[in-house]
């Protein structure tokens, strides 16, 4: 590339909208491409701990001038950065791979498939060794001329028929190794060799929990990250404040609502060591061992860190003392305080716990200098359940009649595990309706055709929310409804004496 032009330097935000999580790209502004000489559909190096390529799309309205880079998290931990911090935005030296290997990036998964589809969906991405992807296409519709149009990305993300490979929800590959090295992308030519099992590579590790996987939850991400994230990344901002970074965080709402996941999110994109505790894991028949278990773990965490110790269910662990009869919990309590109170590593060590009983939380745990925030994971609104859905089919092969605008808006009082349990109870709906064509043999591959007909339906859907009850249903949720009086027919008579001895006192 003649007169490779000099990097820019930009800020990294999270990308927006779900349907462009784990295709590869990243949105900067005109003026960026400007700079370093490339057009929208052009392959650019990012670079910060190391560098992949990815493909430049236009930035949002909204990020016009503000020097954001907006990325999924896959890539975000292919380069080694999070939200906030910079990175280098270049033109890419991009060659046409001629060999490569993929592996699946879990270990103890075996996979069998077939290379060409794969290939197929992976066609033009591009990508370096040791990298992860997602087996998501770049472009609804492929031809000669890669990029036909100025306006390239109204052909992307829409239904590929290159999607639906059976693979599950968030499914990464790594790239094991590329002929030749550098920034490549598979092309006609490339041979693809995809490996049925985990291989070591040299490689630090990438979660598989990012922010984008997380639905709804917006407002209460940005707290926590503003909690956590800045005190393990930038602790001498507290001290030139002289005041003590943050020490805990308290995340409550009802079950399901994605307390844990944000929790592990959090501990993934911010880089530091992450360690559960389960609290009634911790509780222990034989005496002084459940404190015992504790002071393991706040040890290890403060030799490892940064890191963030997360107590799932602390309830269990650390309720009222007045009110327990047992030994045993009162002395757990007294050594959880004392642990908080002695945070060496003040500001590399956070203690995040969750729990949907917060009024059932011992009251010395929930003053200033132990649980320094408490943040509510509330029921989601529609926008949220819309995104959590978007989230849960984003590998499912969906029929052109469903509508999860329509789902999210008739799933009130659904949580994030709810909704994941209606997008399986759907996919296993369509497979039960396709299991004639299916043949029990180990031995035999299924024929193209069955698998083409796999095909996640409206009527799936329905079927699956029979089966799923709106847990927060139980708890104290208000939304307001948007049904007028004309959407109910007939009941005239009802309608007017509601209308008087309700509508009319209030307005």
């Amino acid at each position: 590339m003649a007169d490779k032009k000099e990097p820019v330097v930009l800020k990294v935000g999270e990308l927006i909208e779900r349907d462009e999580i784990g295709r590869g790209i990243v949105r900067i502004d005109a003026k960026t491409m400007q700079k370093i000489g490339v057009r929208e559909g052009d392959v650019i190096e990012v670079s910060a701990k190391r560098s992949t390529g990815v493909i430049a799309a236009r930035s949002y309205p909204r990020d016009i001038g503000l020097d954001i880079a907006r990325m999924d998290g896959v890539t975000r931990k292919n380069i080694g950065v999070s939200i906030g911090e910079n990175v280098k935005i270049s033109a890419a030296e991009v060659k046409e791979a001629k060999k490569v290997v993929i592996a699946p990036a879990q270990k103890g998964i075996k996979l069998q498939m077939n290379a060409d589809p794969l290939k197929n969906t992976l066609f033009m991405r591009p990508f370096s060794k040791g990298d992860k992807l997602r087996a998501l296409p770049v472009v609804k519709n492929r031809g000669d001329d890669m990029f036909p149009s100025e306006d390239i990305f109204s052909e992307f993300f829409g239904g590929s028929p290159f999607m639906g490979l059976g693979l599950p929800k968030n499914f990464e590959f790594v790239v094991v190794n590329t002929t030749p090295s550098g920034i490549v992308r598979i092309t006609e030519n490339t041979e693809l060799e995809v490996k049925s099992e985990a291989v070591e590579i040299e490689e630090r590790e990438i979660p598989t929990i990012t922010y984008e996987d997380i639905g709804g939850l917006h407002e209460a991400a940005d707290k926590i990250r503003e909690m956590v994230e800045l005190p393990l990344r930038h602790p001498e901002l507290f001290t030139k404040l002289g005041i003590d970074p943050p020490k805990g965080v308290l995340l409550y709402g009802p079950p399901g609502s994605g307390k844990t996941l944000l929790a592990k999110a959090v501990a993934n994109e911010s880089g530091a060591n992450f360690y559960s505790i389960a609290g009634p894991e911790i509780m222990n028949k034989f005496y002084g061992q459940s404190e015992e278990n504790l002071r393991q773990k706040f040890d290890e965490a403060q030799q490892n860190a940064p890191a963030i110790i997360f107590i799932d269910e602390i309830d269990s662990i650390a309720p009222k003392r007045e009110e327990v009869t047992g030994e045993v919990e009162r002395r757990v309590v007294s050594q959880l305080l004392t642990l908080m109170d002695g945070l060496k590593s003040r500001g590399k060590v956070i203690v995040i716990a969750a729990t949907n009983r917060p009024d059932a939380l011992d009251p010395a745990l929930r003053r200033g200098g132990r649980f320094d925030r408490e943040i509510e994971i509330g029921v989601p609104d529609q926008k949220g359940r819309l995104e959590i859905l978007q989230i849960h089919t984003r590998n499912m092969p969906l029929s052109k009649n469903v509508d999860l605008k329509k789902l999210a808006s008739i799933t009130y009082g659904y949580v994030g595990a709810d909704l994941e349990a209606i997008a399986k109870e759907a996919a296993m709906s369509a497979l039960r309706r396709n299991l004639p064509g299916i043949s029990w043999k180990k031995s035999e591959e299924l024929p193209e055709d069955v698998l083409e007909k796999l095909q996640v339906t409206k009527d799936d859907f329905n079927n699956a929310l029979k089966m799923v009850e709106p847990s927060a249903m139980r708890e104290v949720m208000v939304e307001v409804p948007n049904v007028r009086w004309k959407d109910v027919g007939g009941l005239e008579d009802v309608k007017q004496l509601l209308k008087e001895v309700v509508e009319w006192p209030l307005t």
